[in-house]
Formats: structure tokens, C-alpha cells, sequence
């Protein structure tokens, strides 16, 4: 079988709800070829033809440290391919096993619905700076969870150019990524889509926090209209339109 992914482009178009103008994130998905080799470098094929997302938008009081924060997304046939770039400082990593409260740690985020509806449940999938992830799907958030099991979570491919711990924290200037690939065999278990094809949408947003540091920021892709800090809000989550 002919191995393809898809190249994701970032767009922001108006949307008038009633008397409401609000900008709607979005990115249209476009095929090109063969999958990337999970390494954890940004600019390798097929990486260094995908422009990235950048996480401009903020929760809460605006940090007093905002890190320069991007992504690229790719699918094939199999699997969904994720990598961060941060240009980070004070940096750290507590947690080394899986399915500890990563968020704490310098930490990168993505909250997908495989389809169009945030009713049928969404899938986080949270990863520190050292590769440890958090990664759970949601019907109800936070009250109706599945946990992702460790036999799961083998099958993903994870790379990262940092240690699994850092500690004490890094007080200086920082670029780190981490790259991952999700096979659909792996989501299958938890949640009923139907692989993306031209015309199908997902809803997904992304995120960057360091809830434990002497930094803490909680940074969004598509803006997240909430008083505090919370990432567990899918109606504000962004559109991902795939094309041919």
C-alpha cells in the first residue's frame, strides 16, 4: 500500500455567531508523500516542507514569560504524527512515568476529536519535555475518562532531544522538541471514527503550560474563551479540514 501524509496549513477566517465576530483556527490538509522518521528533528524531510502553528494566544493573566512555541502535524494511512518546537527557558522535568501529572513539568499538549462532533469524546494527550506523556480519552471532561494503557501507549514512537528528568530547573535560554507518532489502531480502542479522508473534519486544539515552574504559562493554539486556566474546554477547540 502507497504510503501518503498531509501538510497542514494555518489559516484564521471570521465566523459571525449572531451578534459575535470570532476567529475560527483552522488548518486545510493536503497529501504529499512518504512519513518522517521520529527523531525529533524539525527541519528533515518531510517536516521541512509543513509550516508551522504557533501558540500566540494565552489563559489567564499574561505570563510574565511567554516561550516561542510551535508545531507541525502530518497524517498517512496509519497514524497521526505530531512535533513541537519550543524555544523555552527555565525548563523543567519531574515526572518520568507514564501517566503522571506531566502538566507541571515544561510541557506540550494536543486535545483532537477524531471527527467533527466534541459529543463523541476527545483524546489528550500531554507530553513533558522529557517524553513522558499523560494521555487519556475523554467523554465527559474530567468527570468520564479512559485511561490509555501502557500497552497502548508502547505502540506510540516518541522521541525528544532533552532528558526525562531536569532537575534542578534550566535558567537559560532552551530549545527543545519532542515527536511522536499515534497509530489509528491505538485510537480505535477508545474512541469509533472513521480514518480522515478529503472533506472530513476534525476539531483539535494545542497547548504549552509549565504548571509547577518558576514560570508558569498556559499557552493555546485556537484562543480559549475562559477566565483561568483550563484546556479541558472542546467547544473552543479549531478545525483541522482535510483536502486531497
Amino acid at each position: 500500500m502507497k504510503n501518503t501524509f498531509l501538510i497542514f496549513v494555518f489559516i484564521v477566517i471570521p465566523v459571525i455567531t449572531g451578534n459575535q465576530k470570532e476567529a475560527i483556527s483552522r488548518y486545510e490538509v493536503k497529501r504529499i508523500s512518504s512519513p518522517p522518521e521520529i527523531n525529533a528533528v524539525w527541519d528533515k524531510m518531510p517536516w521541512s516542507e509543513i509550516e508551522p502553528l504557533q501558540l500566540k494566544e494565552y489563559m489567564g493573566d499574561k505570563p510574565g514569560y511567554i516561550p516561542f512555541t510551535q508545531a507541525k502535524m502530518a497524517y498517512d494511512d496509519f497514524a497521526v504524527y505530531v512535533i513541537f518546537r519550543v524555544e523555552d527557558r527555565y525548563v523543567k522535568a519531574v515526572h518520568n512515568k507514564n501517566q503522571d501529572p506531566v502538566y507541571r513539568d515544561s510541557c506540550v499538549e494536543f486535545f483532537f476529536t477524531p471527527g467533527g462532533d466534541i459529543k463523541n469524546g476527545y483524546f489528550n494527550l500531554e507530553m513533558n519535555c522529557g517524553g513522558t506523556m499523560l494521555f487519556h480519552h475523554q467523554m465527559k471532561p474530567r468527570t468520564d475518562r479512559a485511561i490509555i494503557s501502557e500497552d497502548h501507549i508502547q505502540k506510540i514512537d516518541v522521541a525528544h532531544t532533552l532528558p526525562e528528568i531536569i532537575d534542578p530547573e534550566i535558567d537559560k535560554e532552551t530549545t527543545w522538541l519532542v515527536e511522536y507518532r499515534i497509530p489509528f489502531s491505538v485510537l480505535s480502542n477508545y474512541h469509533s471514527f472513521t480514518k480522515p479522508e478529503a472533506g472530513s473534519v476534525w476539531r483539535a486544539n494545542f497547548y504549552k503550560c509549565a504548571d509547577e515552574t518558576s514560570h508558569p504559562h498556559w499557552l493555546t493554539w485556537a484562543p480559549v474563551d475562559f477566565s483561568k486556566p483550563n484546556f479541558h474546554l472542546p467547544q473552543f477547540f479549531g478545525l483541522l479540514e482535510f483536502q486531497e
